[in-house]
């Protein structure tokens, strides 16, 4: 099912727009040069990609497609997995994959692809939350184990899953940003909204649940009474292609 653009940017994007130009620095984006980003979702990355240069995006979900070609006129902006990029080898500085490696059919594959559309020389990178570290995300998954739950499975969310995939002479670092909320209420509403599994999960509930969810989660988030930040640390991987 299709996550609206403003449902995901409300939830996640408070995140990944901050995490985009520390990604981008992290993988060495530098100014004109033409960048791939992969699984690009509402923009976040491909918005700081074009603050530097000239940028490309895949994105596997039609309604982000249109998102995409709506704020960005002129970026070639397709509907396609990260397993099968339609773009020429070699065509690109560097490919970037912000928060979707996880989230890919197939992980390995993707990166291969990845390798294959960027130059020799080039740069390819990718990123994802760590779960114990992404202080949203674990708020929400200690919610799930004190209420009975089972957790949204995941990958490449630690250093050696990322060293694993991105293989021998990878970079690796623990990247760190903040997201801002006015009080709980954004928080809850940001959550309820559907977007991600996590999304998906609470607005899927009603009634009691609901209640205890929300009640549970509050306590996790020491029962905020007005603004407060969230720090969330991604892993990220970067390598030179050969």
């Amino acid at each position: 099912m299709f996550q609206s653009d403003t449902a995901y940017d409300s939830f996640m994007g408070r995140f990944s727009m901050r995490l985009a130009p520390v990604f981008a620095d992290f993988a060495g984006v530098g100014r004109g040069q033409r960048v791939l980003d992969v699984g690009a979702g509402t923009g976040a990355l491909t918005d700081e990609l074009l603050r530097r240069g000239a940028a490309a995006a895949a994105e596997p979900s039609a309604g982000f497609v249109a998102t995409l070609q709506r704020r960005f006129p002129g970026v070639e902006a397709r509907e396609t997995r990260a397993e099968d990029l339609p773009w020429p080898d070699e065509a690109f500085d560097a490919a970037l994959a912000q928060l979707v490696v996880s989230f890919m059919n197939d992980a390995s594959a993707g990166v291969r692809e990845m390798h294959r559309v960027v130059r020799p020389g080039g740069t390819v990178a990718v990123c994802m939350w760590d779960l114990e570290r992404m202080e949203m995300l674990r708020a929400i998954d200690l919610t799930r184990d004190a209420l009975g739950y089972a957790r949204e499975p995941g990958r490449y969310r630690t250093h050696a899953e990322m060293a694993e995939l991105m293989g021998e002479g990878a970079e690796i670092e623990l990247l760190e940003v903040d997201g801002l909320y006015s009080d709980f209420e954004d928080f809850w509403t940001a959550l309820a909204g559907g977007a991600g599994p996590a999304g998906a999960w609470a607005a899927a509930l009603d009634g009691d649940e609901r209640e205890a969810v929300r009640a549970e989660l509050y306590r996790q988030l020491g029962e905020p009474s007005g603004p407060f930040d969230l720090t969330g640390r991604a892993w990220a991987a970067r390598v030179t292609r050969g």
